[in-house]
């Protein structure tokens, strides 16, 4: 007969349970999770994307310098503030792959990578349109107009890659490599107003000072870029589906 003993005083041992988040790194998993918040995600972005726009166009007052052209800035400066952030976000899951071998987080990258350039687009547009009254041109090669543009090529270039290479593990590999290298090109676009004489104007809301707007512009901007992270958030977990489900 074996009797098992435990030392006074010390409290039985216990496994500690698996984190959730790192459940949703397994595609068996992934997939139903994503299917339940997507519709979610989707409603909340049209939501904010209808509020936000009503007061960008209905609440907010006109701008004694631009006029009504300055409306544009709540569509322009969200979409720049996404094309940064989803490079970031698609160079962090490139990362993680690369690091540790995950298949989801390759897939992450390539899912995230088509929105961002979206959002690169849609900034590039409305700034030219923005330009043309402000400046007189609608185009000029400003250091953050040129570095924005050149995110636009890192995204198109890291989709052409990954789409010409039949190999989705050595495309994963190669494209990735691309994502970490254009990393640099980020803190460029942020701070290049700072480090460079440009035409563009500097920083609408910071951290270390007042808005220098008024606070129903400042809310319809933050209700747009609301709407821009939930609409990321949900044709994200679309594409990751498709992808997953289209992966060998």
């Amino acid at each position: 007969m074996t009797v098992h003993t435990t030392r006074l005083g010390s409290p039985p041992r216990h496994e500690a349970p698996p984190r959730r988040w790192r459940a949703l790194t397994s595609p068996v998993r992934f997939d139903p999770w994503a299917a339940r918040v997507i519709p979610w995600f989707a409603g909340l972005a049209a939501v904010l994307a209808l509020a936000g726009l009503w007061v960008a166009f209905f609440v907010a007052p006109t701008d004694h310098q631009q006029g009504e052209v300055y409306r544009l800035i709540f569509i322009h400066v969200p979409a720049a503030w996404m094309s940064m952030f989803l490079y970031l976000v698609a160079a962090l899951h490139a990362a993680l792959g690369l690091t540790y071998h995950t298949r989801l987080s390759f897939v992450m990258a390539r899912a995230i990578a088509p929105t961002g350039a979206l959002f690169t687009v849609i900034a590039l547009w409305t700034g030219a349109a923005w330009g043309k009254p402000a400046w007189g041109t609608w185009w000029v090669w400003d250091a953050r107009l040129t570095s924005e543009l050149l995110l636009l090529f890192l995204y198109l270039g890291y989709l052409a890659l990954v789409s010409a290479i039949e190999d989705t593990r050595r495309a994963d590999i190669a494209g990735a490599l691309l994502l970490l290298v254009g990393v640099v090109n980020v803190p460029v676009i942020y701070f290049s107003v700072q480090w460079w004489s440009t035409l563009h104007q500097g920083a609408s809301i910071r951290f270390d000072a007042a808005p220098s707007m008024a606070a129903s512009m400042l809310t319809g901007m933050l209700l747009m870029a609301l709407a821009c992270w939930a609409y990321a958030i949900a044709m994200t977990l679309t594409r990751a589906r498709c992808l997953l489900r289209d992966s060998p």
